[in-house]
């Protein structure tokens, strides 16, 4: 199946061998929304993918993100080029095909209506700029040392690197292409958008804690461990992590407030455009299936216990959801039975 997301049949088939599911997501949308979409993932996949390689060093790394971020700015600058014709990545061969086209990929940007472009270009710009932040904060995989946040506003600035930008990305974009998300364009409608993408990136952040602590990034900030007693350090040691039940709990509860902030957007998104309400339905119940999950969990920053949601559980949301989404009343029903679901329990946490 060609579905036609890029001019390219070549990069239509590169994308559907990068993310299959990501390919897939997209027959879903409005077909004028799937160049720009497809265009924005095939270059974040391609940044993703320097980023996270253990080939070469995080200064090296840092380097050839720069030079990706040059050539977003300026099409014409091909630093990028020559600095990943030097390297044999340890990836996998659909992502080397990835970066064998990187070029292609950005000339792809470069032919999107100008008004998608820019919003493109933008949203790429800042989840660069998250990636290579994070090569600065933290040392590398192999060097046995731990890099934290320090505070609860880096974790937001974090946050917003890496998934609150895609949520304005894609309230403006569809907003410009479907004339009845306009109204999603009201100031506070974009922050409720920035917010569901930051839910994501929270749950992210929780559900994968025990991984980012076995490559050296802990992005539980200090100052809320310091609340019990522990140090980002602490948490490596089984025999002291269990304390930071209250403050794997505190963020637990930010995650579900930044859910509550978006939920009147998804509401917002018409009944009558059942697709577009889906995509965002399915990631928030999702995360709080996945909340709920973190919560019982007996040990969540155990490496070897990691909190995943069952098929069938994912075939239930993908049901419930799709049966209901043109009923706003039962939708939200729905959803306030799984936000209770996945309410917080009674675990005391310091005052401050």
């Amino acid at each position: 199946m060609r579905l036609g997301a890029l001019p390219d049949p070549s990069l239509d088939e590169l994308l559907a061998r990068t993310s299959r599911s990501f390919y897939l997501s997209l027959a879903v949308l409005p077909a004028d929304l799937r160049p720009a979409l497809a265009g924005a993932y095939l270059v974040a996949r391609a940044a993703d993918t320097i980023a996270d390689t253990r080939a070469v060093s995080p200064d090296r790394r840092l380097d050839l993100l720069s030079a990706v971020h040059a050539a977003l700015a300026s099409p014409a600058d091909a630093r990028f080029r020559e600095a990943l014709s030097g390297h044999a990545l340890l990836v996998s061969a659909a992502e080397r095909a990835l970066l064998s086209r990187l070029d292609d990929c950005l000339a792809a940007l470069a032919r999107l209506d100008p008004a998608d472009a820019a919003l493109t270009r933008t949203v790429l710009d800042a989840l660069l700029t998250g990636m290579e932040r994070d090569l600065r904060r933290f040392p590398a995989e192999d060097s046995g040392r731990l890099g934290a946040l320090d505070t609860l506003a880096d974790l937001d600035e974090y946050c917003w690197y890496a998934a609150g930008c895609v949520g304005d990305y894609w309230t403006r974009l569809t907003a410009a292409h479907v004339p009845a998300l306009r109204p999603l364009l009201a100031p506070g409608m974009i922050e409720r958008g920035v917010r569901l993408g930051k839910a994501l990136q929270f749950v992210n952040v929780l559900r994968d804690a025990a991984d980012d602590l076995r490559a050296g990034r802990c992005y539980l900030p200090r100052e809320v461990l310091a609340r019990c007693g522990l140090a980002p350090e602490d948490l490596r040691d089984a025999t002291t992590r269990v304390r930071a039940r209250p403050a794997l709990e505190e963020l637990r509860r930010l995650a579900l407030a930044h859910i509550d902030a978006a939920w009147p957007y998804v509401l917002a998104i018409p009944w009558t455009e059942p697709r577009l309400r889906l995509a965002a339905v399915w990631p928030l119940w999702i995360a709080l299936a996945t909340l709920a999950r973190l919560r019982d969990a007996p040990a969540p920053l155990d490496p070897a216990r990691r909190v995943k949601i069952p098929r069938a559980e994912l075939y239930l949301i993908l049901g419930e959801s799709s049966a209901l989404v043109a009923a706003s009343a039962l939708l939200s029903r729905a959803h306030d039975r799984r936000r209770r679901a996945a309410d917080a329990v009674d675990v005391a946490l310091p005052s401050y």
